[in-house]
């Protein structure tokens, strides 16, 4: 508890007490107990040593700091130069690009396809959770390199020349040439004004310039109504060709080292994700190389976008993490009517339900991961991952506003002021659930993987049947699926919830297997048996409060 006493006599009203210390200078892996034990179960032992050093890094109150000033002072988009030549940049501030550099550097772009060994996919996942909790908004361009490469990969001719450049650990923002340059990063622009989610009413139009098809040169024409991280050297999109919606890469600089007409219409003043510089773009007889097959181009670029949202669901899990722990931190601080807030019981009914959520949702998390590291070596694995990526971004990009905002409530006044990082947390956290698929986008893609790849079924029941026996709330919920798969009538109407059973399922499944017996019991008890009301602070009398707050709080030093 911080206490100021050092007001002078007669000034009593001066001093500062009952007020506790900011959560800075701890390390955000090795207190996250759920993060540390989930990280090594799933394959990562190998890479301890630098997730702890990552977790020190990410709890510096040095670093911290950066993330504060990258949403202080957002980007500002520069059209033009002085002299009237357009320019299209964007100017970021100092600690954009430090935060920047700090992930590039520790390879939370690049881990896997720089790493062969096992593992490398959870090992990355664990940075991306522990540096969103820093500052979420730089992740974008960096999930975006990241997830690029698979469909990079479509084309060999294109992976040959930009993979190498993707997954360098050196961050340079130079706007020049990539071929001049250390190291690139990668966007996406895919919506437009009239689609949105339904990309195939896109209206950009592509012509070639020469022989059609694969690798060939296109010249485009259109608008994209929300483009990532307009300051990257390239851009995968869609447009339409003859043969339909093909997929392009776009760079931000021609073969010949001039620039290509890549027109930055404005940036979005956004809800939350102030420090990132989403933006309006035209393409203007704007020269790209067609990737994957001609008329291919959402299954070409499909594979960026279950890579990106994969980080959706690890954003959404970091951001709830970092919120249960601001509001552990602040209970574990502050008194009221006499005791502890962490000590009183209603309290401690209300962090222990948050811990639940947050705990539940990194172990998910971490699963999704490992099973993205089986499918390198096992492609079987890769029907649980289909359908299991998509229930869970559904389910904890929903779960996650309503916790950072429990969370701020723990905080009362103190945690609504912008001195605090709650009101950034609560505005950045709705984010993910519409990126990459809302939840209806998301719903209804695991029904289209049930009806289009009915492998997937049986790899999810195969997933959840290994918790069976464990716990009689679940095997009463484990039945209920069974059922709800077996009568698919009018099934759009009751995806979201199917989907939400599936995604509750799939969590208890995790902890029952392996957390502390203590807190699989009081989720399955509240979440699957129906022993908790429709808010936070709704347990039942008997759980065990102090050991899964205790279990759950970071310890500063």
């Amino acid at each position: 508890m911080a206490v100021n006493d050092t007001a002078p006599m007669g000034y009593e009203t001066h001093v500062v007490f009952n007020q506790a210390t900011p959560l800075e200078n701890y390390n955000a892996f090795t207190e996250d107990a759920a993060l540390a034990e989930g990280a090594l179960r799933s394959g990562a032992g190998w890479a301890e040593g630098e997730l702890k050093a990552f977790g020190a890094l990410t709890g510096r109150a040095d670093v911290i700091k950066l993330g504060e000033l990258a949403n202080k002072y957002p980007p500002e988009l520069k059209t033009h130069d002085r002299f009237g030549f357009r320019v299209d940049d964007v100017e970021f501030h100092p600690a954009w690009h430090e935060l920047m550099r700090l992930s590039v550097e520790n390879q939370v772009h690049a881990q896997p396809w720089n790493d062969e060994q096992a593992g490398a996919h959870v090992a990355r996942v664990a940075k991306h959770y522990l540096m969103t909790q820093v500052e979420a908004g730089h992740l974008c361009p960096i999930t975006m390199t990241f997830a690029v490469v698979p469909a990079l990969r479509a084309q060999r001719e294109v992976a040959e020349e930009w993979v190498p450049r993707v997954t360098s650990t050196q961050y340079d923002p130079r706007m020049q040439p990539a071929p001049d340059k250390t190291g690139c990063i990668m966007g996406m622009a895919m919506t437009e004004k009239q689609g949105g989610s339904d990309v195939r009413a896109n209206t950009t139009r592509a012509e070639a310039i020469g022989p059609e098809g694969p690798g060939h040169e296109y010249l485009l024409c259109g608008h994209k109504w929300f483009c990532s991280a307009p300051t990257s050297d390239a851009f995968l999109t869609l447009a339409q060709t003859e043969k339909g919606l093909s997929c392009f890469l776009v760079p931000r600089w021609l073969p010949d080292g001039t620039r290509n007409n890549f027109r930055i219409q404005r940036l979005k003043n956004k809800l939350g994700n102030r420090s990132n510089a989403s933006s309006e773009i035209e393409y203007d007889r704007t020269w790209a190389q067609m990737v994957g097959g001609e008329g291919r181009g959402v299954p070409t670029i499909i594979e960026m976008v279950n890579h990106t949202r994969l980080d959706c669901v690890v954003g959404s899990a970091a951001l709830m993490r970092q919120g249960v722990a601001q509001a552990l931190h602040h209970t574990h601080g502050r008194a009221a009517f006499g005791k502890l807030l962490k000590d009183q019981p209603l309290m401690k009914n209300v962090l222990a339900d948050l811990a639940l959520e947050s705990e539940a949702a990194t172990a998910l998390m971490l699963r999704l991961a490992r099973g993205y590291d089986e499918v390198r070596r096992d492609e079987s694995a890769r029907a649980f991952v289909r359908i299991a990526t998509a229930i869970g971004k559904y389910w904890i990009c929903k779960r996650g506003p309503g916790v950072v905002y429990e969370s701020l409530e723990c905080h009362g006044g103190a945690g609504y002021v912008e001195e605090s990082i709650m009101p950034r947390l609560y505005r950045e956290i709705p984010l993910a659930s519409i990126w990459e698929g809302s939840g209806n986008v998301m719903c209804l893609d695991v029904l289209r993987a049930m009806g289009n790849e009915p492998e997937t079924i049986p790899a999810l029941l195969a997933e959840l049947d290994a918790a069976k026996g464990a716990n009689r709330h679940y095997d009463a919920h484990l039945e209920g699926i069974h059922a709800a798969l077996a009568n698919l009538e009018d099934v759009q109407t009751r995806a979201r919830r199917i989907v939400e059973k599936l995604a509750l399922a799939l969590q208890a499944s995790e902890l029952l297997q392996h957390a502390p017996e203590f807190v699989a019991e009081a989720f399955c008890a509240a979440r699957l048996g129906g022993d908790a009301g429709q808010v936070y602070g709704t347990l039942p009398a008997g759980t065990a409060f102090e050991r899964i707050i205790g279990r759950a709080a970071p310890l500063v030093h």
